[in-house]
């Protein structure tokens, strides 16, 4: 970051998300001279997730922001892009990779002049079925349209970046994220939120039979580090944040029973996805040796410490 780093300029698109809420607060923490701006459009964010936050707060929809416009000649340490259409259920491909691309698109030209270090979500779908854990060298199988359009986000960022030395971009493949403030997606939070509530509400977890399937569900505090670190990169590149660790459903029930202290067994069900992802997990060796990276939250005080969260005594 630049020499002002006790006070750096900041933007986060998507911060009124799961992670980008999480990102700006950490953000504000970290920075408290900061001058942060978030820049939603609410289509899967929240005002409420925004509490305490001192920032500014720029709500338009990034497909056609016209960044020029809307910020002058103002300049930035860093752009941290988290925005984009995460409902992977959502199958309009043009809505899906037109929003998502052009936004990234506009960012970068913007971004390009000064050549502003850039941050942006990519994620572990590019790497569609998997057996072993993903390594950042294999090639890209996105199975649904949002994994695609997070693949030609990636392309267009690593041809930015060979055309640009000098200009950091990096991106962040992230893997199963859960955590505080992630409630108002409804279907697509995650499992762990889901489950829980299910359970705290006294019924049997659902879970797809026969609950082996495994997820590198990695706690939301993780992931927001990982971010953070990446402010200090000495060169652009494609990473893998996640826990390191594939969990099976039936495992992530065992740890809620005992931190809910319940003792439910799962409720089987038939999955009804052609194209659902039965493993994944994150090679972290990259990331490691690039941005120090090193997960605190295993799943047991991932849930611990969320659970607190979510049902405070």
């Amino acid at each position: 970051m630049s020499s002002t780093a006790s006070s750096p300029n900041l933007v986060i698109t998507g911060g009124a998300g799961f992670i980008g809420s999480n990102l700006t607060l950490a953000l504000q923490e970290k920075f408290p001279d900061a001058h942060l701006t978030v820049i939603d459009d609410f289509r899967s964010g929240d005002f409420k997730n925004l509490k305490g936050y001192r920032g500014d707060f720029v709500a338009q929809n990034l497909a056609n922001l016209d960044w020029h416009e809307q910020f002058g000649d103002k300049t930035f340490d860093a752009i941290f892009h988290l925005a984009s259409i995460t409902d992977t259920t959502l199958h309009d491909q043009f809505v899906q990779v037109h929003d998502n691309v052009e936004s990234f698109r506009r960012i970068l030209n913007f971004a390009r002049p000064t050549k502003t270090r850039i941050i942006y979500a990519s994620s572990a779908a590019t790497y569609g079925a998997a057996a072993e854990a993903s390594v950042e060298s294999n090639g890209a199988a996105p199975a649904n349209v949002y994994a695609f359009s997070k693949t030609i986000m990636d392309n267009i960022a690593r041809h930015a970046a060979a055309e640009s030395p000098d200009w950091i971009i990096i991106g962040l493949r992230y893997f199963n994220v859960y955590g505080p403030r992630e409630a108002h997606k409804g279907v697509p939070a995650s499992m762990v939120y889901h489950l829980a509530k299910q359970m705290k509400a006294g019924q049997r977890p659902r879970i797809f039979k026969h609950g082996e399937q495994k997820r590198d569900f990695v706690y939301v505090k993780d992931i927001v580090e990982g971010s953070i670190r990446a402010l200090e990169a000495k060169e652009s590149g494609i990473y893998n944040l996640g826990s390191g660790q594939a969990r099976s459903f039936n495992e992530l029930v065992d740890v809620l029973n005992r931190c809910l202290g319940t003792k439910f067994q799962p409720d089987y069900i038939d999955n009804p996805h052609a194209h659902y992802q039965n493993f994944t997990q994150a090679d972290l060796t990259k990331v490691r040796g690039a941005l120090g990276y090193e997960p605190q939250y295993p799943l047991e005080s991932g849930v611990a410490d969320y659970l607190k969260w979510l049902y405070p005594e």
